[in-house]
């Protein structure tokens, strides 16, 4: 037969208290034998990571470590203009066409019209 829900959670519980009763009898007797390995080999803190640079012995930092600065991009230098109308708006052909020469090849001009001549 099929268990309810209900009897499902009661179950669960049952069994999380009976897991953190064995974890605490485990625990013990996990720091017994670390205090043992650490009497009979000299462990010291330095030896099992426990004392960090920059900080005092046993005590936890709060604050979280900062992590590095990572470099930016480098600016990306002007580029001249490659077109250029009557008005005197530019474009440097990079990027999206600017209105004022969608208009104008739209309305039946040429690209190489608005050229720039190299100097």
């Amino acid at each position: 037969m099929a268990k309810t829900y209900i009897e499902l959670m009661a179950e669960i519980e049952q069994l999380q208290s009976q897991a953190a009763k064995l974890k605490d009898r485990e625990k013990s007797e996990v720091v017994a034998r670390i205090k043992q390995a650490i009497a009979v080999y000299g462990f010291t803190a330095k030896d099992l990571g426990l004392d960090k640079p920059g900080r005092g012995a046993g005590k936890a930092s709060t604050r979280k470590a900062k992590a590095p600065k990572r470099a930016g991009r480098k600016p990306r230098a002007a580029t001249a203009p490659k077109f250029r109308d009557e008005a005197g708006n530019t474009w440097s052909g990079r990027g999206p066409r600017p209105a004022w020469l969608r208009n104008a090849l739209a309305s039946g001009a040429a690209l190489e019209s608005f050229a720039v001549k190299a100097q």
